[in-house]
């Protein structure tokens, strides 16, 4: 079940983005979610498993799922935003949506094995 979608086109005048009919691509679309990091957390959100889904499209448009810790989380406002903002200036990006979800909850087995050892949680 959502609990919030934001949307932001990823340029000022979206018509100025040509739909190239390919989609962006995942491992650039990864990279840019990397550089966002949880200010709480020494761990970009993509190792602490908060991405749930990136779905790609052929004109450009980026759909993701993400979650937080907990819903109560401190940074519950800014931390899709940057990661919407970080998405949106990927090339061949035209639009970057998130939904946040909740359902299934975060625990720390999403968590990948660089993060666990950066936050040494083995």
């Amino acid at each position: 079940m959502s609990e919030a979608m934001t949307d932001i086109p990823t340029t000022e005048d979206t018509a100025s983005v040509p739909a190239t009919g390919t989609a962006p691509d995942q491992d650039a679309v990864i990279a840019a979610i990397a550089t966002v990091y949880d200010p709480e957390i020494p761990v970009n959100v993509y190792e602490l498993g908060l991405i749930y889904a990136i779905d790609l499209h052929d004109d450009g448009r980026v759909h993701m799922e993400m979650t937080l810790t907990a819903p109560n989380c401190p940074s519950a406002q800014e931390l899709p935003e940057m990661v919407r903002d970080a998405v949106s200036h990927v090339p061949g990006v035209s639009q970057a949506t998130i939904e946040i979800v909740w359902d299934p909850p975060w625990d720390m087995s999403r968590m990948s094995d660089d993060a666990r050892l950066a936050l040494n949680m083995f």
